[in-house]
């Protein structure tokens, strides 16, 4: 992945723009979703730092309708994969065909697959095998994919959004470790409060809505990706997202005894990495000019949910991710929001 070079004008140009159209931003995507304000912030947050999103919730919740939205309010090309367990690699990242030339002769090419677009929806990717699941991790992680020893790169900007219903566990293959760990948020989608929910019965049996008009491009996506990483962060707020993960993470020195207790395995490297990046697009979105231990408080959820694997005693005793993470908030110590000079 190339980056890209900023001058300090574009730089200033770019965060005007974002400050402008924030509004706006809101306003189309209400076109389509109704609520589910938290949840837009997140996968925005995500698009910006250039993070992939798994979304967990139960059928009917707009999920793919969600992804497809913000996929056109950036302008960008969008693929859909229904995973399946009949589903194989090559249907996600494209097979070689043997091709007959116009002299006759015969030669292998290479048919791209879905996986090539600027957002992929695999779509309840925990229904099929962890052979086909593993298709996505080259992508995820090096934006490229290898067939038959070439490599193909995958158009830029390039995010993954994957779903799973978290009601239907029957028949379905939970993702390891090694590759949830590739997702930037795990972010959960509820249902809506009564006076929402009217709203999109009301919107969705009448008219059709009107289209999303793009408000920015792929292009645009990736400079924002580059203004993302020099938003300010003191010292002090980075040791506090790495103190969040590291708190999580059994049998190490310091760690809380609750943790000992329930957890099996905690956060890695990434999440402290995460936490940083998502705090600091969240400033941006926010226009503000620097990271508070606020940001990184409000994202440990969709941070480290995903990160933290409870064990068997806290199952047995209904303890859930979320409230560990929340434990986790009320003992580790925090500096003031600082502002870096």
């Amino acid at each position: 992945m190339a980056s890209i070079e900023l001058t300090a004008e574009r730089e200033r140009e770019l965060i005007g723009q974002l400050r402008q159209f924030r509004q706006q931003i809101d306003t189309e995507l209400s076109r389509v979703i109704v609520g589910q304000k938290d949840v837009v912030r997140q996968l925005l947050i995500s698009l910006l730092a250039g993070g992939n999103c798994l979304i967990t919730g139960a059928p009917g919740l707009a999920k793919t309708l969600l992804v497809k939205t913000i996929a056109q309010l950036f302008d960008l090309q969008f693929n859909r994969i229904q995973f399946t367990p009949d589903l194989m690699p090559a249907d996600i990242t494209g097979t070689e065909v043997l091709e007959e030339s116009a002299d006759g002769g015969r030669c292998m090419r290479f048919i791209p697959g879905p996986v090539f677009a600027n957002v992929l929806l695999a779509d309840e990717i925990n229904r099929t095998p962890p052979k086909t699941q593993s298709a996505l991790l080259e992508a995820m992680q090096e934006h490229q994919v290898t067939a038959a020893g070439r490599r193909y790169p995958l158009a830029e900007p390039f995010f993954v959004l994957a779903t799973q219903n978290p009601i239907e566990m029957e028949g379905t293959y939970p993702l390891p470790e090694a590759q949830l760990d590739r997702f930037m948020f795990n972010v959960l989608i509820d249902y809506l409060p009564e006076d929402e929910e009217v709203a999109v019965v009301r919107q969705t049996t009448a008219r059709p809505p009107e289209p999303v008009r793009p408000l920015f491009n792929g292009e645009t996506l990736r400079e924002f990706h580059e203004v993302v990483k020099r938003v300010p962060i003191a010292d002090d707020v980075i040791r506090y997202a790495v103190r969040l993960a590291s708190a999580s993470r059994p049998g190490q020195s310091g760690t809380p005894d609750f943790v000992n207790q329930f957890v099996s395995w905690g956060a890695g490297l990434r999440a402290g990495q995460y936490l940083v990046l998502g705090g600091k697009a969240l400033a941006l979105l926010e226009g503000r000019s620097f990271v508070s231990t606020d940001d990184i408080r409000s994202l440990a959820g969709p941070v480290l949910r995903h990160r933290i694997l409870p064990n068997y005693r806290a199952e047995a005793q209904g303890i859930t991710v979320d409230s560990l993470i929340e434990q986790l908030l009320g003992v580790v110590t925090h500096p003031k929001n600082t502002v870096v000079s």
